[in-house]
């Protein structure tokens, strides 16, 4: 359009230059006026033609834009399917602690457990005298392994003998409580609560009365006695709080939701 406008000044001009040379009302002076107008005109038009970009200039430019759009556009799309990936393996690994931990916590209760029963295995003390009669070592010692090989009647019958024959020895109290322990093992759990509160009626102050207390909370939830089952291990965790016994307490209530 403002090449089409200047042909028009320059035919306009050309014209009146014409014009007034026919009608001899012009000097020389005043056209080389309008000649230098003309050279003027004819120059700017020059140079915006110069500047204006050529359709083939507009078309590039546009190529090369939509080929960078397309390339941010592959790049966003990269990106996102990295960012997803990333975000599986992140859960992947969050599943593998988890599963890790719930592994170790498993662990852990099976150790303190482990130690709860080792630490009731100590020899029994020799009766003075040196009189005759059945060796408690012996007799204490052959019930325990009995009872470590699942022979729990067996152990039973020993560990009851063993209390028959010597009823105020250092070991009285974990003969008692592993006669418990056999009918926890048979799944015998009234009787089993029956023995373990005979540990801590007559051996108050027993190493053994936080095994009985907190086994005797077990045999309860067994038997369908939840609430209390609770108050037993509650009552492990207040009473013996830094034993192995309290660890295995808290254990068993965050697995009831406590």
């Amino acid at each position: 359009m403002r090449a089409e406008r200047t042909r028009c000044r320059l035919s306009l001009a050309a014209c009146l230059a014409v014009a007034l040379a026919a009608a001899g009302c012009v000097t020389s002076q005043d056209i080389e006026g309008l000649q230098t107008q003309l050279a003027d005109v004819q120059r700017q038009m020059l140079q915006m033609q110069k500047q204006a970009p050529s359709k083939q200039d507009v078309g590039d430019l546009q190529t090369n834009v939509a080929k960078q759009m397309d390339s941010l556009l592959k790049t966003e799309a990269d990106m996102q399917v990295k960012l997803h990936d990333l975000s599986s393996q992140i859960d992947e690994l969050q599943a593998k602690l988890e599963d890790t931990n719930y592994r170790l916590s498993q662990l852990s209760q099976q150790i303190a457990s482990t130690n709860q029963e080792l630490k009731s295995f100590r020899p029994a003390p020799q009766p003075s005298g040196g009189g005759g009669g059945a060796d408690p070592q012996s007799l204490y010692n052959a019930a325990y392994n009995d009872y470590l090989k699942g022979s729990y009647d067996l152990s039973m019958r020993e560990f009851q003998e063993y209390l028959n024959n010597f009823p105020n020895t250092d070991l009285s109290d974990n003969a008692t409580y592993w006669i418990g322990e056999c009918y926890y093992r048979q799944k015998r759990y009234r009787q089993a609560v029956e023995q373990f509160d005979a540990v801590l009626a007559r051996y108050a102050r027993s190493d053994k009365a936080a095994s009985a207390l907190l086994k005797k909370g077990y045999a309860q939830l067994e038997l369908g006695e939840r609430q209390q089952g609770i108050i037993q291990l509650r009552q492990v965790v207040r009473l013996y709080p830094t034993s192995d016994e309290a660890n295995l307490a808290r254990q068993r209530l965050r697995e009831l939701g406590i």
